[in-house]
């Protein structure tokens, strides 16, 4: 695979309204699509790191610094056989899992392309549709989660997800469980928000049927998630804990949770998250597609690794029009039917680029060759 030339965007996609968490709001993405040429295919990856370092230690400019500095040069100075070596070739880089998953995210959509076959066929996964839910967002009250709740269960979404923190949790919770029953497939996820010192509040989310609770401690933490999870019934689910094949393992070992939620540009790519994938699946940990809102680009490359065995458990991989007015992929990411998408079989990541609304949205265009580029 000889790489050709490399092309960073960075665009500005406003959110159709603004979503919080416990880690703050947000309004719009700030992110970079990144091209990948070679003989005559072009291959395309997403960047999901925000603007603040409030989700991880990653922003929009430390990506965007790496991609310039070291990784693209890395990438056109280097031979690539097989997506996997990209992984190999960067694993000398600590960390900078988001800008090192977009370049990857790239080839392995080129790769995919040059062998006439799916991404998700490229990645091994027999799924032809997918099963998906839908995040809910922190609200002035618990009235309007409820309402917003009420709307995505008449659009059939597989399992609701809705952002707790301290003093907006059990209330919350006991209000859903009343208006919907035990019967919705529900979750709360914390975004590391609560201590120890917090579990017998934690142990009251116990009480109500629910899928997991994600992420409840730091964001960095495996050991206290161990002794927190031996008190609760609910299963935990680990996100920003899990940033490695590595991490997953002792947090399995460590009985840390019972679920596992693989973001592809967390964990540093497509690579890495099928490693993760195959340990839980030997574990009988099951896992599933955590989002970051993602355009159509990074929704795609969700919908592919979602088609693996072990993601048994609907994600966060929305439609389009969820969180944007217009995406930046044709067709727009749409339901099969409701909570249902299908995952394309068409070469690569089965959508075309809509360059009129990158166009649109563009705040910064860059483009690299083997022959213009240093390392350092």
């Amino acid at each position: 695979m000889k790489i050709e030339k490399i092309e960073m965007r960075r665009l500005h996609l406003p959110l159709k309204q603004a979503f919080e968490a416990s880690i703050g709001q947000q309004t719009m993405r700030d992110f970079l699509l990144i091209s990948v040429h070679s003989e005559g295919e072009t291959g395309y990856g997403e960047s999901v790191a925000m603007p603040l370092p409030f989700y991880n230690e990653e922003t929009t400019e430390t990506v965007l610094y790496m991609m310039e500095a070291l990784l693209i040069p890395m990438l056109l100075k280097n031979k690539i056989e097989r997506p996997e070596d990209v992984a190999r070739l960067f694993a000398p880089i600590r960390r900078h899992h988001m800008a090192k998953s977009a370049l990857e995210g790239a080839v392995w959509d080129l790769y995919a392309k040059q062998q006439g076959i799916s991404l998700a066929q490229a990645l091994g996964g027999k799924r032809k549709e997918i099963d998906v839910g839908v995040s809910v967002g922190i609200e002035p009250t618990v009235e309007e989660v409820v309402s917003k709740v009420e709307g995505f269960v008449a659009e059939g979404y597989k399992k609701i997800k809705v952002k707790i923190k301290p003093g907006f949790d059990i209330a919350l919770i006991d209000a859903l469980r009343k208006r919907f029953g035990d019967d919705l497939p529900l979750m709360a996820d914390a975004n590391s928000a609560y201590t120890l010192d917090q579990m017998d509040l934690i142990k009251q989310l116990d009480d109500y049927n629910l899928i997991m609770i994600e992420q409840p401690l730091a964001h960095d933490d495996i050991v206290d998630h161990a002794r927190l999870q031996s008190q609760l019934k609910t299963p935990i689910c680990l996100d920003e804990s899990i940033h490695t094949v590595e991490d997953a393992r002792r947090a399995i070992e460590l009985s840390s949770c019972r679920i596992i939620n693989i973001k592809v540009g967390r964990v540093g790519g497509l690579t890495e998250s099928k490693k993760i994938h195959d340990l839980c699946q030997e574990n009988n940990i099951p896992v599933w597609c955590g989002g970051m809102f993602e355009s159509g680009v990074g929704r795609a490359h969700n919908i592919a690794i979602t088609s693996l065995s072990n993601f048994k458990i609907p994600g966060d991989t929305a439609a389009s029009s969820r969180y944007w007015k217009q995406d930046i992929v044709l067709p727009e990411v749409e339901f099969l039917r409701p909570g249902v998408l299908a995952v394309p079989e068409g070469p690569g990541i089965g959508y075309e680029i809509n360059w009129e609304v990158v166009k649109s949205l563009q705040v910064l265009e860059k483009s690299f060759r083997p022959e213009n580029v240093t390392i350092g």
